[in-house]
This record gives C-alpha cells, structure tokens and sequence, in this order.
C-alpha cells in the first residue's frame, strides 16, 4: 500500500528539534508564522502573474530531504572544488556543503580588519538576539511559497559584516556546493551581508554541483547598504542538470550607497531568481547586470524589481540571454517610482538571442511611475543571429561554428565586461566558451 508524501508541515513539526536558535522564542514565532502562510497559499501556481511562465508541477513529484536532517552527509574533498575557486589565492574563502558551513574547505585567515564572516547556524545558536531585528524586519512584502518554507527551514548560511569605512581590497567569496551523494536533498540557506556606513566591498556567492543528480537548493539573501557604503554583489550559477535554485535577493539601500549586481545564471534544470532592491536614500544609486545562457530544457527566469521611494536616486538594468535547444527564458523587470521620488533616473532594458528555433523566451519590462520629473526608459529584444554578419565573417574565410560561436561571445561580452573583478569576469569568458564549444 502506497503511502503518502510527507508534507512540508509534518516535516517542520520532526525536524523542530534540529533547526538551530530553538530558544529564542522569536524565531520560533517567526518559523511558525511562515510555516502557517505556506499552509494557507500552497506553492507558487502559473495561476499567480508572477508565476505565470515557470510552472513547479514537475518539480513537485520529486522528493527532496531537508540536508540538515541527513546523518551522514557525503565528504567533499578539497580536490572536489578546486576547478570552482577563482585565480586569486589570497581570497578569503566560505565553503557551504549541502546547506552546511564547512569549516575545513573554508580559509578565513585572509579576512581583511573590519570584515567579519559567521555562519548562521553558529549565531543563531550563541548569539541568536543579535540576528532579531534583522531576521523579523527582512520578512518581503510579498513572499511566495518557497520564500515561506526558507523562513521556516533556515539552517545555515553566511552572515557578513563589514565595519564603517572599512575598504576590503579583496572579494569575499561564499562557494556554495551540493555535493550530489545518496538521495536527492534540498538546502535551506539564509545570507545576512551588512555594509556599514562609508565602506566598500564585494562578495561572491557562488552555486555549485559535483555531478548532474537532483538537489534543491532553496536561498534568500539580504543585504543592507548603508549610508555612504558600496557593495558589489556577484550571483553565479553554474549548477548540474539535475539542479532545482530558488533564491529570493533583498537589498535595502540607504542615503548615497550604491549597489551593483552581477547575476549570471549557466546552470541548472530550473533556475528562479527573485531580485527586489529598494532604494530608501536619496543619492543611492543601483546597478543590475545580469547574463543567462540556457541550452537543452533547461528554465531559467529572472524577476527583478526596482523601487524608488525618495527623489534623486538612479537605477540602471541590463540583462541580456542566450538560449539555445528547448530552453526557456523569463524576465520580468519592474521599475516602481513613488510619487516622492522626484529626479529619478532609471533605465531598464532586456536583450535576448535564440540560437533555435524551439527555443523560447518571455520578456516583459515595466515601468510604474507617480512622480512628474523623472527620467525613465525601459525596453526588450528577442532575435536571433543575423545572417548578413554571419556571411561577412564566412567571406573572409571564419567557417559557420567559429563565426557563431564569436557573435554569441560578442553579445554576451556586453554583460560580462563590466564585471569589475579580474578572475571572476574570466571565469565567465571560460565559461561562455566552453558552452558554445559544446
């Protein structure tokens, strides 16, 4: 006789006693409270607009095992990372396996005075009250879903400060790896990144897969940049094909920080990235880049959203995809300017290249405006190569894969030079090749 699947409440309600800060009533208050929203909505539907062209329906048959509750969880090697770490040696380095800290592949000893790095799990463990305010005050406006279940879930992830007016010359990067051993397990994982008032920054978090086997990995990061701050934010996706990444990124900025993302997503059966940047200080500026190549079936769909509250702040967006096989691509950017926001400048624009012809993508650029001195544009491209360019490199003697592969390379080439940090930036150049070598 067949028995039924466990539900994510039965499971909460057995695992409860492995989920770390189970003192603090708080938390438990803040756990149960997303674990009730859940119960009431469900998982997201293609019935929610925001939700419209990335149906889970698939994803639901499977079975996923909370990672923290597996005993005997697979060894990583170091040499099992080696080919996912950058060029600089001296980075300081955070390695996450299966949703877990993992101090033995990590190297904290370049840390830079003024940068700090603690897991989640060892906060929330000893230093749980520290965390109240920002845990209960980051809960999104709008959660779906799987942003309930991270909330409830929560087992580990990177918690980053960085001091006032601390420069740190080095990138921070946060490896982040499912491991691919025993039964398919999904990671819950929670990164706090604090930028204190007048310092600089960059951080890596970084997604990887040893292997094509089926994992879950579900993520929220939050990130405060406070007045005067910058922080460069890069979001890598290189996971295998059996690969499910759902990830919610909140950034909240203040009085003339300036925030830049990289987001590029290589990776993966199916990839959701949630991006909502909330621009709360007049002079704050923010800057989203973002690439995706999809080949084969693989989904990937990009959600940002841009909010201006008060005058004088800007936001620039450019992201740009390559689909090739039977995969599909969805953005959706929003642009909200609120009646106080006076002296905005924004500018959003989504470019997209089919490399077939069953290849898809869905694109829709917004702008919601209530102020009247403001300086908006948005707008989007879906074409594919063009053929008159692609004789003039065969006439000049570059057969039809070379000249397509220097085309692809050329509109992605757009995205990946502004990234500012030499290794990562060749990583994504390797990266793009190898693709289309392929």
């Amino acid at each position: 006789m067949a028995t039924s699947p466990v539900t994510p409440v039965e499971e909460y309600q057995s695992l409860l006693g492995v989920l770390p800060g189970q003192d603090l009533a708080w938390l438990r208050d803040l756990r149960d409270g997303a674990l009730r929203r859940f119960s009431d909505r469900g998982y997201p539907t293609p019935r929610d607009e925001a939700w419209k062209y990335t149906n889970i329906a698939p994803l639901l048959k499977q079975s996923f095992i909370p990672s923290f509750s597996v005993e005997q969880p697979h060894k990583v090697l170091p040499t099992d990372i080696a080919t996912s770490l950058f060029a600089d040696a001296d980075m300081p380095l955070a390695v996450f396996v299966d949703g877990a800290f993992n101090s033995a592949l990590s190297n904290l000893s370049a840390l830079p005075p003024g940068v700090e790095l603690r897991s989640l799990r060892e906060v929330l463990d000893h230093d749980g009250a520290s965390l109240e305010s920002l845990l209960v005050g980051m809960t999104p406006q709008e959660p779906h879903g799987f942003i309930e279940l991270n909330t409830a879930f929560m087992f580990d992830g990177a918690c980053v400060r960085i001091a006032p007016d601390t420069v740190a010359e080095r990138p921070l990067h946060l490896l982040y790896v499912s491991s691919g051993a025993g039964q398919p397990v999904a990671s819950y994982l929670r990164n706090l990144m604090i930028a204190g008032r007048g310092s600089r920054a960059a951080v890596i978090e970084h997604y990887v897969s040893l292997g094509d086997a089926a994992a879950l990995c579900n993520v929220a990061t939050h990130c405060m940049i406070e007045p005067g701050a910058a922080l460069e934010h890069y979001k890598l996706n290189e996971e295998g094909a059996g690969a499910h990444h759902f990830a919610g990124l909140y950034v909240e900025q203040a009085r003339d920080s300036r925030y830049v993302s990289h987001n590029v997503a290589v990776g993966g059966r199916m990839i959701r990235n949630d991006l909502r940047c909330v621009l709360a200080g007049e002079g704050a500026e923010c800057v989203l880049n973002g690439l995706y190549l999809g080949r084969g079936r693989e989904h990937i769909d990009n959600q940002t959203s841009v909010e201006h509250r008060v005058p004088h702040c800007s936001s620039r967006e450019w992201y740009k995809g390559v689909l090739d096989g039977r995969a599909r691509g969805v953005f959706s950017g929003h642009v909200m300017v609120r009646q106080d926001a006076q002296k905005t400048d924004a500018q959003q624009m989504n470019n997209n290249l089919l490399l077939s012809d069953e290849a898809e993508v869905d694109t829709r650029p917004q702008l919601e405006i209530y102020a009247d001195d403001v300086k908006c544009s948005h707008g989007s491209t879906v074409g594919q190569l063009n053929p008159d360019v692609l004789f003039y490199l065969r006439a000049r003697g570059i057969d039809e894969i070379q000249a397509r592969r220097l085309l692809v390379t050329a509109f992605a080439q757009d995205v990946v030079g502004r990234m500012a940090i030499a290794p990562v930036r060749e990583w994504a150049e390797r990266l793009i090749t190898a693709r289309l070598a392929r």
